[in-house]
């Protein structure tokens, strides 16, 4: 068999598709590209996560399911542990839930722009993308979302909040309105809440059998490394969700550190509140610039459009400061994604900036 007929073999879906990459790598000196928290953990608590993982069997297979980390999240956000489904971060979780939902006579709905993964995963499953324009502001259009909705009838409804790429929210109201009317699974996925001013979706669990809310360690939580992530619904739809999952998919290592972190907490808060300070004074002064459009964040990062964000990409690019140039999506043309990242990154992004534009 030649090369070309073994390629044929391959699932159209997926030979249509490119592979995940990120524009301008993930090495630089000041690297702002993947909304990633510019804190690392203190080597103190790095160091008892791992002397605690040292007694630890390496030797024996993790539980199926990780069960004990989704009980510890489950006390640490108030939920009952049959409620909580732990994975190898929330885009193992993305995978798994669209898995159990989606197929070639399925349909999903997406506010667009929004995380490309909703639809990669969509198109090798074969599933039908039914995308939602934002407003022009980037704010969501839930009025649309549930239009479409009721005429299409997906069987998921995929919100990101605050969302990826635009940086904006949509309010626990609408969310629950969406999830009154629509005859769909509504899947919130919350990796950015913790720097939001809305509440989460959590609450609306027990209230609304068709909500999913996913969590991820990766962002606030500076575990990006780790590969932590949590679905969290009712029991009956957990049990459905859990049979297309990866067995043995979350290691002792990701449960331990789990385990710490959550038992000190309080230094995960102190970051939080040090990356809104430095958003807020980062968008402070971006925002002088008088070439730079610049859309509220409700994220750790900010959006900003520019008189041709390719060329500033590319300069700062050779300045050693990534970015993502997220100008492709749809009503975002000439954006750049910038994460917030410690305070001598972000004075060197602005020095560069106030230079360049």
């Amino acid at each position: 068999m030649d090369k070309d007929s073994v390629l044929n073999l391959i699932n159209p879906n997926v030979r249509a598709l490119g592979a995940y990459s990120i524009s301008g790598g993930q090495n630089a000196e000041i690297k702002l590209n993947q909304n990633e928290n510019p804190q690392d953990l203190p080597q103190s608590l790095k160091q008892a996560i791992l002397n605690d993982f040292l007694s630890q069997q390496w030797n024996r297979y993790p539980d199926i399911f990780p069960q004990n980390g989704a009980a510890r999240f489950a006390d640490f956000i108030g939920l009952p542990s049959e409620y909580v489904l732990m994975g190898n971060g929330s885009n193992e979780l993305l995978y798994t839930i669209f898995m159990a939902l989606l197929h070639p006579k399925a349909s999903i709905l997406i506010p667009t722009p929004s995380f490309s993964l909703y639809g990669k995963i969509t198109q090798v499953l074969g599933a039908e993308i039914h995308p939602v324009a934002m407003n022009n502001d980037l704010s969501f259009n839930t009025s649309a979302i549930i239009d479409e909705a009721l005429e299409k009838k997906p069987q998921l409804i995929a919100i990101s909040t605050p969302n990826n790429p635009t940086s904006k929210s949509i309010s626990i109201e609408e969310i629950e309105e969406i999830a009154q009317k629509a005859p769909s699974v509504v899947l919130i996925d919350e990796a950015y809440i913790e720097f939001s001013k809305q509440k989460s979706a959590i609450e609306l669990i027990d209230h609304y059998p068709n909500v999913i809310v996913l969590r991820t360690f990766s962002k606030a939580f500076s575990l990006a490394g780790l590969r932590i992530g949590f679905a969290m619904t009712n029991p009956a739809l957990i049990h459905e969700i859990v049979k297309p999952k990866i067995p043995f998919a979350s290691s002792h290592l990701a449960e331990t550190a789990l385990k710490h972190v959550l038992k000190n907490y309080s230094v995960i808060e102190e970051g939080i509140k040090t990356i809104l300070n430095e958003r807020e004074r980062v968008s402070g002064a971006l925002e002088k610039i008088q070439s730079i459009n610049l859309f509220e964040s409700d994220a750790n990062f900010l959006i900003a459009r520019f008189p041709d964000a390719q060329k500033v990409f590319n300069s700062l690019k050779n300045e050693g400061i990534l970015v993502r140039n997220v100008s492709d999506y749809p009503l975002m043309e000439n954006c750049l994604r910038i994460n917030i990242g410690s305070y001598e990154e972000n004075q060197a992004l602005i020095h560069v900036l106030n230079q360049l534009v």
